[in-house]
């Protein structure tokens, strides 16, 4: 039995066609699939966006919080200890506390790591002598003027007998 040529050109052709139909069914169901992942995708950003729009916004006000808790922190600190300023300070407090400064000597500042911020830190020893309550007014103003900000007081030995003391400070600046 010999088939035809217009029969063979209806089974290429019907063999064509449920070719095409296959292919266009495969990569139909793929772009499908591909359409709802990114609708789902979409829809699960549409819900994250809000909370992340307010983390964000949380986010940014810590930021300036932080930054401006450290400015204020940074205007405490002086950028490098100033040796003659200091000393033009200490000298004028010791004057004006009727006190005698037996010697004033600035060793170069040392780094000390404090957290994630390094200070430079200058240890001083103050020898004074004049009245208990001059010292004690001498002590205080060194505490509370704020040009002695970064400045704490480690230890006061005192001679009550000699009227006289060494008072250690350790003046801190900030090393950026």
């Amino acid at each position: 039995m010999k088939i035809s040529s217009k029969v063979w050109l209806i089974v290429i052709i019907v063999v064509l066609v449920a070719a095409l139909v296959g292919l266009y069914t495969a990569v139909y169901s793929r772009q499908a699939a591909e359409r709802d992942d990114l609708i789902a995708r979409r829809d699960r950003a549409q819900v994250l966006q809000p909370q992340l729009t307010d983390s964000k916004s949380d986010l940014e006000d810590q930021l300036v919080s932080a930054q401006s808790q450290l400015d204020t922190s940074e205007t405490k600190f002086p950028e490098a200890i100033e040796s003659i300023e200091y000393g033009e300070y200490i000298f004028e407090l010791v004057e004006r506390c009727n006190l005698v400064l037996a010697s004033l000597s600035f060793p170069r500042p040392a780094g000390t790591k404090v957290g994630a911020v390094t200070y430079s830190v200058v240890s001083l020893s103050l020898p004074v002598s004049g009245t208990l309550e001059n010292i004690f007014k001498f002590i205080d103003i060194i505490k509370t003027d704020p040009r002695f900000a970064s400045t704490q007081v480690k230890s006061v030995n005192l001679n009550v007998g000699g009227g006289s003391a060494t008072i250690a400070v350790d003046i801190y600046g900030y090393k950026g």
